[in-house]
């Protein structure tokens, strides 16, 4: 890391509630959106690891906003664990470090928003899913944050980004970029641009159902990826998740539909062997037996009615907002290679394609649990 950048971590360290001196700081490679550091401070002889995280304001309009629903929604967990009893809340639950001043972020001299979380220890993340058991924890750890949620009290969360799961205004927005094609790109992406517009007639199919009234708006994640999964390292069990800045008023078929999209394939999101790329049953299965156990007690009936078709829908949504963006000019989502929000697209269609060759056989074993 760079000098500056550490002696900039050292000032924005004192800043908070953490008592020692900062040894190193290591930056986070995971992740499209914000920055963020590993720091390990040495706390009376012994070395404890915080999160030290800048807020994208490109992508995240209104940081005072996104931390208000953080704010509110880990107090509800943290009080709700503290009555059941539970140990180790710590690593249930992010943590968020107050400032000096007893706020929830700071800014520093260029008007840039950082906050502080406790670093979650002996537990892990993975990019994709190895085994049906990881895949049945993922599920069960989104239906419990989702139901640790549903009885949640007081005003209607924010909307960090307005419409975020608005697969008709993500297509329209495709549909802008294809015609500008500002950096000359459409020429390279032209069967997945193709495709894309071929979909059109069932993008809207939650958003109806919803408007209908046939399914509620609820308090959801909205960023079900298996990587904001922490798992204990020696259970395996699923401890926390993670990346709230998206919890927001939504629909639970969004964030489902995101755990298709991440837990049942064998490939990573930017995978380039398409030929690897598919919708494994045995995943499915233990995805939706983890999260519809969990998350039984408020998911009603037209709900889970959709759950299989909503792993098609996200899965396309994300792939026209990687296509829309590679056609922008890679303005979103932090890129590591040339055509890297292109691979991801391609990725997410063959998905897509696999889905819904079995999506009748999914929803058929949705019904039997």
């Amino acid at each position: 890391m760079p000098l500056y950048r550490e002696q900039h971590l050292q000032e924005i360290s004192r800043k908070f509630q953490i008592y020692g001196q900062i040894l190193h700081a290591e930056a986070c490679k995971i992740g499209h959106i914000n920055e963020t550091y590993t720091a390990t401070y040495n706390q009376g002889g012994v070395l404890v690891r915080y999160i030290h995280q800048k807020v994208n304001q490109t992508v995240f309009k209104d940081p005072v906003a996104v931390m208000e629903n953080i704010m509110r929604v880990t107090t509800h967990i943290w009080n709700k664990l503290i009555a059941q009893g539970a140990r180790e809340v710590t690593r249930r639950v992010l943590t968020v470090v107050p400032t000096r001043d007893g706020k929830s972020f700071c800014q520093d001299g260029d008007g840039e928003f950082w906050r502080t979380f406790v670093f979650i220890e002996k537990v892990q993340s993975f990019e994709s899913v190895h085994t049906p058991n990881q895949a049945q924890e993922a599920g069960k750890a989104f239906g419990v944050f989702q139901s640790q949620l549903s009885d949640l009290r007081g005003p209607r969360l924010h909307e960090t980004i307005l419409e975020f799961h608005n697969t008709r205004k993500r297509f329209a927005a495709l549909q802008d970029a294809i015609s500008e094609d500002r950096c000359n790109r459409a020429a390279s992406a032209a069967k997945e641009i193709e495709f894309a517009l071929k979909q059109e007639p069932w993008i809207g199919t939650l958003l109806d159902a919803h408007a209908a009234g046939r399914i509620p708006e609820r308090i959801t994640h909205n960023d079900t990826k298996f990587n904001n999964v922490m798992l204990d390292w020696e259970t395996g069990h699923a401890m926390c998740v993670l990346d709230l800045d998206t919890v927001m008023p939504g629909l639970v078929l969004y964030d489902f539909g995101d755990m298709i999209r991440t837990t049942t394939s064998p490939t990573v999101e930017d995978e380039e062997d398409l030929s690897k790329v598919a919708m494994q049953m045995p995943m499915f299965e233990a995805l939706a037996r983890g999260y519809v156990g969990a998350a039984a007690g408020f998911l009603t009936p037209a709900e889970k009615s959709y759950l299989a078709f909503s792993g098609k829908l996200i899965t396309f949504t994300i792939g026209i907002r990687f296509l829309a963006d590679y056609l922008a000019g890679d303005t979103y989502f932090r890129v590591h290679r040339p055509h890297h929000n292109l691979d991801r697209c391609r990725t997410q269609f063959k998905l897509v394609q696999s889905i819904a060759e079995q999506e009748e056989a999914m929803q058929k074993l949705v019904d039997s649990i």
